[in-house]
């Protein structure tokens, strides 16, 4: 299995930065994409209209965010962790991304992914 690590700051406070990434509404602002599901540890999800699915292992408001996290197109059963640790700085908030766990073929596709669909699109929501 494979890992990414990535560092993104946003000009935003970690409250914001946190409901970008649990909230489902705030989720869609951001990726313009379909998405549904609970912002609370246990809770599923769907993004980018159902292409990824995962739970909601452990949330805390404005800290952490620890998913179980796949792709439709992935073997039955195989979850990924994806982690965003959240950093507050003043009005800005750095996040520690690590995401593990994900078939190893899938690294390129991934790395540039997370870059294409959300910290990019993140930037522009939150500046």
């Amino acid at each position: 299995m494979s890992n990414i690590h990535q560092e993104e700051t946003f000009e935003a406070n970690p409250a914001r930065v946190y409901q970008a990434l649990v909230d489902a509404t705030e989720f869609a602002k951001f990726s313009g994409a379909p998405a549904t599901g609970t912002a609370a540890e246990g809770g599923s999800f769907s993004l980018f209209g159902g292409h990824i699915t995962g739970r909601q292992i452990e949330l805390v408001p404005n800290r952490l965010v620890v998913q179980a996290w796949r792709a439709k197109t992935w073997p039955a059963g195989v979850y990924s962790i994806a982690r965003f640790e959240l950093q507050g700085d003043g009005s800005k908030t750095r996040v520690v991304f690590d995401h593990d766990g994900f078939p190893a073929d899938m690294k390129d596709h991934l790395t540039a992914g997370w870059i294409s669909n959300y910290w990019e699109p993140m930037h522009k929501l939150l500046g």
